[in-house]
């Protein structure tokens, strides 16, 4: 593996035969990091919204799910 910085930016190098699942988790890490860093929202807030939007889903889909 190689890092390298540059002015503007971080580049990661890697092997080819690197376990692509692992890679994938990482790069999902990295995107929410990235999503997030001008985030101010308190954990309290964001579980609230999560809960909302669950059950909006179960509103919408309970009848086709329960026969």
């Amino acid at each position: 593996m190689e890092i390298e910085r540059t002015n503007k930016e971080f580049i990661i190098r890697l092997p080819l035969d690197v376990d692509t699942t692992g890679l994938q988790s990482l790069i999902d890490y990295l995107t929410y990091k990235e999503a997030t860093l001008k985030s101010v929202a308190k954990q309290n807030d964001v579980d609230n919204l999560a809960s909302e939007i669950k059950l909006g889903w179960w509103a919408k889909n309970r009848d086709r799910l329960i026969k």
